[in-house]
């Protein structure tokens, strides 16, 4: 099992380090807003006709992988957007 996800790790692409301030840019070119910023965090929000996307932006210098990869999942943008 360790072996297995091994290799995935090594087909996926690289992400980029990124800042909070970039990140916000890339979800707003998809359709998120600011709707507020408290202290170091922001929050992006991205209204649908059923349902209302909101996610958290920790506005550091450096997000870290983890933090960017929940960004990623929550916000359903395409994790090309945030490759090298």
């Amino acid at each position: 099992m360790k072996s297995m996800s091994r290799a995935w790790r090594l087909r996926l692409p690289k992400l980029a380090v990124l800042s909070g301030k970039a990140v916000c840019v890339i979800l707003a070119l998809h359709g998120f807003v600011e709707v507020r910023q408290r202290g170091s965090h922001a929050v992006m929000q991205k209204k649908t006709d059923t349902t209302t996307i909101t996610v958290p932006v920790p506005i550091h210098a450096e997000i870290r992988i983890g933090t960017l990869l929940s960004i990623i999942r929550q916000s359903g943008v395409p994790h090309a957007e945030f490759e090298r």
